[in-house]
C-alpha cells in the first residue's frame, strides 16, 4: 500500500556545479601568486638601454665605474637601478648680453650644438645634477662670446658674424674641455639698440655713396685717358695719311673718285703739275645713282 504524499521522504535536487575542492583552489591561488612574483622578479632583474643612450648601474647608492651599452641585460633585482644618459647631439639656446669695444650693448642669440661622449657619462652623472648643459656649457659659452665681442666695435660685430662665431667656438671648447663636446655655435641673431642701428645704417649709406663717387671719378679718368689715346691715334693717322699723300698724290685722286655721286661735277687736275686734261668729279657725300 502506497504511503501518503505528505509522508514521503524528500529527494535531493542535484545542482549544476559541484563545490570546488579546497585543495585545488589553494593550488590555483598559489600558482597565480607565483606567476605574479616571477613576473615582478623578471622585470626587476632585467633592463633595456635604448639607442642613443648609455646606462649606469647604481647599486645601493654606489655608481659603477663603467657604462652599459645599448641593448638588453640583467641586474640585481630591487638592489640595482639603471640610470640612462643621452649621448645624442642636441641643440640648446643661449642668450648673452655683451658689450662692444666702443661700449655699446649688444644682445646675441646663439644656438649651441653639443653632445656627451661615452667616456664622460659616469663623471657627468657623479658631478652634475640635472642637465649638465645649464651648469657647464651655457655659462662658458656666454663668457666666451663676451670676451670675443669686447674686441670689436658694434659695427664690426654686425659685419663679422662668422669670424666672431669661430673665435667664440674655439674659446668655449678650451673652457669646457672634453667632458662635454661642443660641436658648433650658430649666431642666430644680433640685436642692437634702435639708435645704434640707425647710426650704423647711416654710416653704411655714406660709405656706399663715397664708394660710388670714387668709382665715378675713376671711370671719368679712364674715359679721359681713353679719349687722349684715341686723339693721339687719330693725329698719328692723319700724319701718316699726309705723308702718304705727299709721297703718292694719285691716292688723293683715287679717294675723290671713290666719293663721286655721278652728277655734281668738279674740276680735278690730271696730275700734280696741273698739266693735262682735268676731271669733273663731286665733292659732296656719296649717293646712290638714280635709275630712270
Amino acid at each position: 500500500m502506497s504511503q501518503p504524499y505528505h509522508n514521503r521522504p524528500l529527494r535531493k535536487v542535484p545542482s549544476d556545479a559541484e563545490p570546488m575542492n579546497p585543495l585545488l583552489a589553494s593550488k590555483l591561488i598559489g600558482l597565480a601568486a607565483m606567476t605574479f612574483v616571477l613576473l615582478i622578479l623578471s622585470t626587476a632583474a632585467t633592463y633595456v638601454i635604448e639607442p642613443g643612450t648609455r646606462g649606469l648601474k647604481v647599486t645601493l647608492g654606489k655608481t659603477a665605474d663603467g657604462f652599459l651599452p645599448e641593448g638588453f641585460g640583467f641586474k640585481a633585482p630591487f638592489l640595482t637601478s639603471i640610470v640612462t644618459i643621452n649621448v645624442r647631439q642636441r641643440t640648446q639656446t643661449v642668450k648673452a648680453d655683451c658689450f662692444s669695444s666702443d661700449l655699446q650693448q649688444v644682445k646675441i642669440d646663439l644656438r649651441v650644438l653639443y653632445r656627451a661622449p661615452e667616456s664622460s657619462v659616469v663623471q657627468i652623472y657623479r658631478e652634475f645634477a640635472g642637465d649638465p648643459f645649464d651648469s657647464l656649457i651655457a655659462p662658458r659659452v656666454q663668457e666666451a662670446i663676451k670676451e670675443v665681442t669686447a674686441l670689436y666695435t658694434a659695427e664690426q660685430i654686425v659685419k663679422s658674424r662668422e669670424e666672431i662665431k669661430k673665435k667664440a667656438l674655439t674659446a668655449a671648447k678650451q673652457k669646457i674641455g672634453n667632458l662635454l663636446l661642443v660641436e658648433d655655435i650658430v649666431v642666430r641673431d644680433i640685436n642692437l639698440s634702435p639708435e645704434l642701428e640707425k647710426a650704423i645704417e647711416a654710416k653704411m649709406v655714406a660709405e656706399q655713396q663715397a664708394n660710388q663717387a670714387r668709382f665715378t671719378q675713376v671711370q671719368t679718368q679712364v674715359e679721359a685717358e681713353t679719349a687722349v689715346i684715341s686723339a693721339k691715334g687719330e693725329a698719328e693717322a692723319i700724319r701718316v695719311r699726309g705723308e702718304a699723300l705727299r709721297q703718292s698724290p694719285a691716292f688723293l685722286r683715287w679717294k675723290i673718285v671713290e666719293r663721286w655721286n655721278g652728277r655734281s661735277p668738279m674740276v680735278v687736275p690730271s696730275g700734280p703739275e696741273n698739266s693735262g686734261a682735268a676731271l669733273l668729279l663731286p665733292i659732296g657725300p656719296a649717293e646712290m645713282p638714280v635709275v630712270p
